[in-house]
């Protein structure tokens, strides 16, 4: 298993991590042996935004002498009422929630606390009118939670939070369906039928600035809905060919600042084939390929950050030149992190001969050359 720090928290987390719908529904025995495989392969992040009893008392008592080897990303916000999940903003439910999460876990702190599912600037507003961003930060203050996280389907929102510079976990819904729909308070847009019906092109920009700014302000990714709810997985999703879990998993692990993907595996062999990513050869990683010919999406002239530019003759690494240029066209200004990181490549834009043997391999067109040459430019070296 591959581990990332998880941003500036400096946290370590697994590539794969286990999302908490997997253990809806399950006897406490079964929980059991999905954490036992979750251990065994060195899987160590595990999202928790459900607030079902069962499902916390279970995964507290799997928990049992080895909550040490777990990075608990809990969720504020979500109570159970009347045999139900809801989502509250009211700040007496918030607090018995949290208290209720902490005691059903058998935990006195979670690694990750995440105000949940902010999907409009208005709720974002309401969050911190209400008190509920002074009481996270409280809770951090104490130690009760490690780190602040926020969980959002909507760009605009989620770059409003993050701005506050007090957010530092982002859980955001990543996939290459989802990239390229721009942003909105209805998170059901983003699967709607109606919204692939014509070609779509490129990622949309806010999101795209979404993960630049997560990664240049150190706020870590965990992702969400890699796989659509299933849906990107099927010749009738919104892709309209199916992709492989495999590819899925790499799409997002290649985006500027995530650290793991929750896979919300709802049984041990759903597990594992997640698992399996970390030993798959990379031909079936690979999503370039398979994105480059599905028939309502382009992302023609847009890098992916695949690799398939490489290997340069001149040994530049393409990809990352071209991924620490974005990060400046965004920010308008070179910040210092991304200075240092290109500084530390062994061998730099200037360096490029203009061959075009990158330009040839890459499936999206990509002006390779220019890229360099601009980067060159812009870093002095």
């Amino acid at each position: 298993m591959q581990y990332r720090t998880l941003g500036r928290t400096g946290i370590r987390v697994s590539e794969i991590g286990m999302g908490c719908e997997g253990f809806d529904g399950k006897s406490r025995e079964q929980i059991r042996e999905m954490v036992d495989v979750m251990e065994a392969a060195g899987v160590n992040c595990i999202d928790l935004y459900s607030p079902n009893p069962d499902l916390r008392s279970g995964l507290g008592q799997a928990l049992r002498g080895r909550r040490d080897k777990f990075v608990l990303q809990g969720h504020l916000c979500t109570i159970w009422k009347d045999g139900q999940y809801k989502r509250t903003r009211d700040m007496a439910e918030v607090k018995a929630g949290f208290a209720d999460q902490l005691s059903r876990l058998e935990t006195d702190c979670l690694d990750i606390g995440m105000i949940h599912y902010v999907d409009a600037l208005s709720d974002w507003e309401s969050v911190v009118q209400n008190g509920i961003l002074d009481y996270a930060l409280e809770l951090k203050d104490r130690g009760v939670i490690k780190s602040l996280g926020l969980s959002s389907h909507n760009p605009e929102a989620a770059l409003a939070a993050i701005g506050t510079g007090k957010i530092d976990v982002l859980m955001f819904s990543v996939n290459p369906c989802y990239d390229l729909q721009p942003a909105g308070e209805d998170v059901e847009q983003l699967w709607a039928e109606k919204n692939y019906a014509a070609p779509l092109v490129n990622m949309d920009p806010q999101r795209q600035a979404l993960y630049e700014t997560c990664q240049r302000l150190g706020v870590g990714i965990t992702v969400m809905k890699a796989f659509g709810g299933g849906d990107l997985l099927s010749d009738l999703g919104p892709a309209g060919k199916a992709l492989t879990p495999l590819q899925c998993l790499h799409y997002a692990l290649t985006r500027p600042a995530v650290a793991s993907v929750m896979c919300g595996a709802r049984s041990v062999e759903e597990l594992r084939a997640s698992i399996a990513y970390e030993d798959a050869p990379e031909a079936e990683r690979d999503y370039a390929a398979a994105f480059a010919a599905l028939p309502r999406i382009s992302w023609q002239g847009h890098c992916m950050y695949c690799g398939h530019c490489a290997p340069c003759p001149q040994g530049i690494d393409v990809a990352s030149v071209t991924k620490f240029l974005n990060l400046c066209r965004a920010q308008g200004e070179i910040p210092e992190t991304v200075r240092e990181h290109y500084a530390a490549l062994p061998r730099k834009a200037g360096a490029c001969v203009g061959c075009g043997a990158c330009e040839q391999r890459c499936p999206f067109g990509v002006p390779a050359v220019e890229n360099m040459a601009q980067a060159a430019k812009l870093f002095r070296a």
